[in-house]
């Protein structure tokens, strides 16, 4: 079961690593490029400020986005602004995600997300853990993977290994943590099973695509390849 107030505290936390890193940022260290293909570190910002707005209205009930060429619009226009206002809307953003989530609510309901997906209310805070903690990686500013807490990483290996269970073009993969734990996914796709072998941080960074899994010991046939997220 889904805890929704201990991952609205752990959303705080992981938004202030983030705050304190982006402090520090001068104009030039915030055009640089992030590991996103075509997106620099200013991109990240301004999509992480506006998916907290979304989150925001998805708990209200309202659609995520109201398009998605709004959604690139937004991005695209505030990914060239100075420090001071992208740490000022990353702040706004994220104090106004909190206030919608303190709201009285039933986390127990329906709510629908971008392109007709639903879940659980009571997952969104974990919805917006993940987009805080991975982009922070993302920004290529010396958070990496291996930084992520335990916690949270292997809750995003289960997240994801669920989320690509049964998909057509993933063969049935047992996916194993160097400490033993072990998740299965796939099994939609035809052909041998496979085993991925790993430490929690390389196995998330395949699943979530941000490694090419190299690092892994595979059996039983080729790494799979993954559907984009």
């Amino acid at each position: 079961m889904m805890d929704h107030a201990h991952d609205l505290g752990a959303v705080r936390e992981a938004t202030d690593r983030l705050l304190g890193e982006v402090g520090r940022w001068d104009e030039t260290a915030l055009a640089e490029p992030s590991r996103l293909p075509g997106w620099s570190r200013g991109h990240v910002l301004a999509h992480l400020s506006r998916n907290a707005d979304a989150l925001g209205n998805v708990l209200r009930g309202l659609p995520m986005y109201a398009s998605s060429e709004m959604r690139d619009a937004d991005i695209a226009s505030g990914a060239t602004r100075s420090p001071a206002e992208q740490l000022a809307d990353l702040r706004a953003s994220a104090d106004g995600f909190q206030a919608v989530a303190a709201e009285p609510a039933d986390w127990s309901r329906t709510v629908t997300l971008r392109n007709g997906v639903t879940d659980s209310a009571s997952r969104v805070p974990f919805r917006r853990l993940i987009e805080v903690e991975i982009h922070h990686v993302d920004l290529d500013a010396g958070y990496e993977l291996e930084d992520l807490p335990a916690d949270f990483t292997e809750r995003e290996i289960a997240f994801l290994t669920d989320r690509f269970s049964g998909h057509p073009d993933v063969p049935a993969t047992t996916v194993t943590a160097e400490d033993g734990r072990t998740w299965t996914t796939g099994g939609g796709a035809e052909g041998p099973a496979v085993s991925v072998r790993g430490t929690a941080a390389d196995l998330l960074g395949w699943l979530a695509g941000r490694r090419d899994g190299s690092a892994l010991a595979v059996s039983g046939g080729p790494l799979p390849a993954l559907p984009p997220l």
